[in-house]
């Protein structure tokens, strides 16, 4: 099971670590640390010497009820990011995390390598004609609605058997326009409420019918620490915890804040799979 990241081939059947980099200043854990160019630098570098395989940078908070960022605002914040730690890091795999394509086409024109979107497509219009036309890999995320609207659109009959149901229909476009590398992402914390998020875990390995490689974003979420009556800066070990089910249940990729930890729960997951 392999991605094509700029001609690389990235193998997931061992499971990778993707560290998360928010230049956003409203994010909901670490909004507003990393601005200046010198501690961007710093923490992707930090993060590529834990051992993350990919960097994922967002400008754009989907928290719930984030406030709305115009695409030129978009642009301002994370070119000169991609562009800056492509000069310092080249041979780092940048992920971008944005649902506007002209975004996403700008950024890999700059030197990202793949696309995480939170909307799959269902945002913008453009996206997935702008990722066959550039073909990266492209990380499509379940959501209803957008993050301004998404809480309120929480229901569902059969939420796991719902969301096959649309990943199925977003692979189905996808594949038409001819895009290859493909990853889905159940978005815990999207539209979902905190038992939601706990049912989609208990039946994460389901999506492994879908035959794509999966990934899962549970980092310091309000589904841990509104559980442990805690706070995201205390919410660390719940992650780790989480992140092992999912490593048992199928995971390819995990998206974390703490990429040491992470890179070490999946070697010490790889050490009893070979056992």
């Amino acid at each position: 099971m392999t991605i094509n990241c700029k001609g690389n081939l990235i193998d997931l059947s061992t499971p990778k670590v993707m560290g998360i980099l928010n230049i956003t200043p409203n994010s909901f854990y670490d909004g507003g640390k990393f601005q200046e160019e010198s501690v961007v630098l710093n923490q992707v570098e930090k993060m590529l010497n834990e051992g993350a395989t990919f960097i994922d940078i967002g400008a754009y908070s989907s928290k719930p009820n984030a406030e709305f960022v115009s695409e030129v605002e978009e642009l301002q914040r994370i070119l000169p990011v991609v562009q800056q730690i492509i000069k310092q890091f080249p041979e780092a795999i940048i992920s971008i995390d944005t649902f506007r394509a002209e975004v996403a086409k700008q950024c890999v024109l700059n030197g990202a390598a793949l696309i995480n979107d939170i909307s799959a497509g269902l945002l913008d219009e453009k996206m997935l004609p702008t990722i066959a036309e550039l073909q990266v890999p492209y990380i499509m995320m379940h959501m209803k609605g957008n993050p301004q609207t998404m809480q309120a659109l929480a229901y569902y009959d059969d939420i796991v058997k719902e969301m096959i149901y649309y990943f199925s229909e977003r692979i189905f476009e996808a594949r038409k326009l001819g895009i290859n590398d493909l990853i889905v992402d159940p978005g815990f914390g999207f539209a979902k409420t905190l038992e939601q998020n706990y049912e989609v875990m208990q039946k994460l390995d389901i999506f492994k019918q879908l035959e794509l490689p999966l990934l899962v974003g549970i980092s310091r979420k309000s589904m841990i620490y509104k559980a442990l009556e805690t706070s995201a800066q205390e919410a660390l070990n719940g992650t780790t915890f989480l992140n092992a089910i999912a490593l048992e249940k199928g995971a390819n990729i995990l998206r974390v804040h703490d990429v040491k930890e992470a890179v070490e729960g999946v070697k010490l997951f790889e050490k009893l799979k070979c056992n």
